[in-house]
């Protein structure tokens, strides 16, 4: 088996518990599939991102003895992020939202994890009002805007009014299968609706970047937490629109949580890595910590990387299925 995995953190804070154990997920699938691995950088949210940040992903994958094939980073890729842009234009596929966070929240139903399912407001007001429209209107509320006064809303595509750019999701139910957690059926329509593929502040969104980068980096296999499993149905629905035709493998891993039932998060201070290197603790003791939140032993006694990858490995299926 040849291919890549990507391990692809984002610089919005140091690395802490929940990135060790992504990553010996990604290093146990390179080992055990005889995978290269990529590393990229994903700091699309320049409002967030932080060059010390990003220092600090190098530096402490260097010290935990993580080596990896490949680089990448996001800012440095805007040109093709701007052609997969241009692509998706020519087939008639993005439109421009100006709908305020506001709005949004208060014209749209929301899943049970509280994200937002757009309606579709903005692409019934970028052109005419047409029958056809209400026949293909999608999700509970959609059809509701058709024929409404547009006053609300500009009626051309006006660069100097704030705005995110949507992509267009056909309504359909899109098959995948995570080799973890089984067989999936989902239609993004339902799921989120049209999604940003850049915001107001001009920046690519997660959504769309890493979507681009998994075609452009040759990504044939996607190893991730089980957080982000709600994203897979319209990632690949992207990806076919932008015309790539095999799709990667996926398996989503098992998170670490807090106390409270959480995955550790940088947004609620998680505790880093690098505090853990500063106060004397060493690698092998991170390994062995790590694996016993995720309930890969029975203990916590440290162990090496090679030891931890090894008893990732254990967890994932062989043979792998071919691509």
């Amino acid at each position: 088996m040849s291919g890549i995995v990507r391990f692809a953190p984002s610089p919005t804070g140091f690395l802490h518990e929940g990135h060790l154990l992504s990553a010996l997920y990604v290093w146990a699938a390179a080992k055990k599939w005889g995978l290269k691995v990529h590393l990229r950088i994903e700091d699309h949210d320049q409002s967030r991102a932080r060059p010390a940040y990003i220092k600090g992903i190098r530096e402490d994958l260097a010290w935990l003895g993580f080596h990896y094939d490949s680089e990448s980073i996001q800012s440095a890729r805007n040109a093709i992020y701007e052609a997969a842009l241009q692509k998706l234009l020519a087939k008639s596929l993005v439109y421009p939202c100006y709908c305020s966070r506001k709005q949004l929240l208060a014209e749209n139903p929301q899943s049970d994890t509280g994200e937002i399912i757009y309606q579709g407001k903005c692409y019934y007001r970028r052109q005419p009002y047409k029958a056809s429209d209400a026949t293909n209107a999608v999700g509970h509320g959609r059809a509701e805007w058709l024929g409404q006064e547009r006053s609300d809303c500009p009626k051309t595509s006006d660069e100097s009014t704030p705005h995110n750019l949507r992509f267009i999701v056909s309504d359909k139910v899109i098959h995948w299968h995570d080799l973890r957690l089984g067989d999936f059926h989902e239609n993004p329509k339902l799921q989120c609706g049209d999604f940003p593929i850049r915001d107001r502040e001009n920046q690519w969104t997660y959504q769309f970047a890493v979507c681009v980068d998994d075609i452009d980096e040759h990504i044939t296999h996607i190893v991730r937490g089980e957080d982000i499993r709600n994203s897979t149905a319209r990632q690949i629905a992207l990806m076919e629109a932008l015309g790539r035709t095999e799709r990667p493998i996926y398996l989503h891993h098992p998170l670490i949580v807090d106390e409270n039932n959480k995955k550790l998060s940088k947004r609620e201070l998680a505790h880093s890595l690098r505090q853990d290197k500063e106060a004397g603790i060493t690698p092998e003791a991170l390994f062995g910590r790590v694996c016993h939140k995720a309930k890969l032993t029975e203990t916590d006694t440290p162990i090496s990387l090679q030891e931890a990858i090894a008893l990732v490995a254990h967890t994932l299926p062989s043979p792998l299925p071919s691509l």
